[in-house]
C-alpha cells in the first residue's frame, strides 16, 4: 500500500500526549522520546511520529480519470480553487445513456474520517462510475482538504465552496464546460459515505439556511452509512464499548477544537438548524454489523422529531459491514443500493 507522508505543527503534537492509562486497546497514544517513535495511532487512519511525519494508512491509492471501459462514464479533473487548493473530479454517462441533455447533478464527499481518500481514490472512482451511469447522472466528486494538514472545519468549508462554484453555471455561463452543458441545477442532490455523508448532511443543513438566491435546488440528500455519534448511547449501543473511545479519539484529533461528542457536526440531534435541512427526501443506508448502524436510525427519530416536514427512508442491508459497496459492488445488496439510489435520484 502506498503511504502517504506530510508534516504538521509540532506544537500540534504535543497537544496529543496522554497518559498511556487513559488509551483504549482499539485507540493507542503512546509517549515517547525518539523522533521515529509513534505518538498517536488511529487505527485504520493515521500513524503520526514525534518528528512530525505522519502515515496515512488506507485510502492513498489513486486511480486517473478518463473513460471506463466498463460503463463508458467519462470523467475529468478541474480545480475550483487553486488558492486553497481545491479540486473535484467529474463525471458523466456516456452519450447513449444521457435519455434528456441535462442531467441531474449529485455532489458526492467521500469518507476516510476526515483523514483518508480523495477523491481519485480506486474504490470511490470505480463506484462513482456505476452511479453515473446506473442513476444517468452527472457526478461532482469533491476533493476536500483532510485531516492533519487542514483539520475540520476546512473539509466543510471547501465543501460549501464546491456548492457555490457549481452555481455559478445557473445561466450557463460558469467556468467549467460540462456543468454549463449537462448539469440541472434545478435538480440537485448530495451524497456521501461515512465521514463524506456526515459532509452531505451539514452542506444540506447550510442550503436550508443560507439564501442562495435560486441558483441551486436541492431535492434530497443520500447518506451511506453516515459518521455520526454523540454522548448518550442510543439504541443497542454498549456504553462500555471500546468504539466510543476510538470515535472520542478520532473526532479530537480531526477537530481540536470540538466541544466533544455532542458536537452539532458530529451529532445532528444537539443541532438547532436541524428542521433547516435542504431538500425534501432523505435516503439513509445503515448496515447490520456496522457500529455506527444505530446512528443511521437514530438519524431518522431526530429528523421526524425536528419538525422537518421531508420523507426520510432508511435501509438496513444485513451481514455486511461499514462501507462494504466499495469493496464488494458485485454483492446482490449493493447492486440493490445503487438501484435504489438511481431511483431516488429519477423520481
Amino acid at each position: 500500500m502506498m503511504l502517504c507522508y506530510r508534516m504538521f505543527m509540532a506544537m500540534w503534537m504535543a497537544m496529543c500526549l496522554v497518559p498511556i492509562a487513559t488509551i483504549s486497546p482499539n485507540s493507542v497514544l503512546i509517549r515517547s522520546v525518539s523522533p521515529d517513535d509513534i505518538v498517536v495511532y488511529i487505527p485504520n487512519h493515521i500513524i503520526v511520529y514525534r518528528d512530525g511525519r505522519y502515515e496515512k494508512l488506507v485510502g492513498c491509492d489513486t486511480t486517473p480519470a478518463g473513460v471506463d471501459p466498463s460503463s463508458g462514464v467519462q470523467s475529468k479533473d478541474v480545480v475550483i480553487s487553486p488558492d486553497a487548493p481545491l479540486s473535484a473530479r467529474l463525471y458523466i454517462p456516456k452519450p447513449q445513456n444521457r435519455l434528456v441533455k441535462k442531467l441531474p447533478l449529485l455532489f458526492f464527499y467521500h469518507g476516510g474520517g476526515f483523514i483518508c481518500g480523495t477523491a481519485a481514490e480506486p474504490s470511490t472512482h470505480n463506484f462513482l462510475n456505476l452511479i453515473a451511469a446506473e442513476s444517468n447522472a452527472m457526478i461532482v466528486s469533491v476533493d476536500y482538504r483532510t485531516v492533519p494538514d487542514n483539520r475540520i472545519p476546512t473539509a466543510y468549508e471547501d465543501s460549501w465552496e464546491a456548492i457555490k462554484w457549481a452555481a455559478q453555471h445557473v445561466d450557463g455561463n460558469g467556468p467549467e464546460s460540462w456543468i454549463n452543458e449537462y448539469a440541472d441545477l434545478g435538480h440537485v442532490f448530495f451524497a456521501g459515505d461515512s465521514s463524506g455523508a456526515n459532509i452531505a448532511h451539514q452542506m444540506a443543513i447550510r442550503v436550508g439556511s443560507e439564501n442562495m438566491g435560486g441558483s441551486i435546488n436541492l431535492e434530497g440528500i443520500i447518506l451511506l452509512h453516515p459518521f455520526f455519534w454523540g454522548t448518550t448511547p442510543v439504541g443497542s449501543e454498549d456504553p462500555n464499548s471500546d468504539f466510543i473511545e476510538y470515535v472520542e479519539m478520532l473526532w479530537t484529533f480531526d477537530y481540536p477544537e470540538t466541544s466533544g461528542l455532542d458536537d452539532p457536526f458530529l451529532n445532528p440531534a444537539m443541532d438547532p438548524k436541524l428542521s433547516n435541512l435542504g431538500g425534501s427526501k432523505v435516503l439513509v443506508y445503515v448496515a447490520e454489523l456496522d457500529d455506527l448502524r444505530t446512528r443511521g436510525w437514530y438519524y431518522k427519530y431526530i429528523l421526524d422529531q425536528s419538525g422537518w416536514k421531508g420523507k426520510i427512508n432508511v435501509i438496513e442491508d444485513k451481514g455486511v459491514g461499514h462501507v462494504y459497496f466499495l469493496s464488494d459492488p458485485s454483492l446482490e445488496s449493493a447492486r440493490a443500493m445503487r438501484t435504489n439510489v438511481s431511483t431516488f435520484i429519477n423520481t
